[in-house]
């Protein structure tokens, strides 16, 4: 079993990869062609009971089928999964003083844990969010500034 941090050694060989593209388009136009609450997964000439499964989980199925078909390695992480103030720095790639400034800041949370900082998975992604937004702010004053000056 893994960890819920590890990573795994998921990046296909070009023949794995080119099925798991296959697997992506049919799991997709089964998808948007369906309205269904449910949707049913069957094999043919085995005695394998039915599985039923959500629309959501088949799409995230196959989104995981198109990463892995463009050969790219995927991690998964739970929502409620608390990282170290190191692990954080690496996901936002910043450097860990960065990410213990904005916890000092109080725009990141975080409970200690002993002397230890940790931030909870879904808390980073807020704050990545928010940076994400911030950036783009801050672009767009500069796109409608240069206009004004007409540059």
């Amino acid at each position: 079993m893994v960890g819920p941090a590890e990573t795994l050694d998921n990046v296909l060989d070009e023949h794995d990869a080119a099925l798991a593209q296959a697997a992506q388009r049919c799991l997709m136009a089964a998808l948007d062609q369906s309205r269904a609450a449910t949707i049913k997964l069957v094999t043919e000439g085995e005695d394998m009971p039915a599985v039923e499964l959500p629309p959501k989980a088949l799409r995230f199925v196959a989104d995981l089928l198109g990463l892995m078909g463009q050969r790219q390695p995927v991690t998964l992480v739970p929502q409620k999964h608390e990282l170290s103030t190191q692990e954080a720095a690496s996901f936002l790639n910043v450097s860990r003083p960065f990410v213990v400034k904005q916890i000092e800041s109080g725009r990141l949370a975080c409970r200690k844990v002993g002397r230890h900082r940790r931030v909870l998975f879904e808390d980073l992604l807020a704050y990545q969010q928010s940076l994400r937004h911030e950036t783009e702010a801050a672009l767009q004053a500069l796109a409608d500034q240069g206009q004004e000056l007409e540059i």
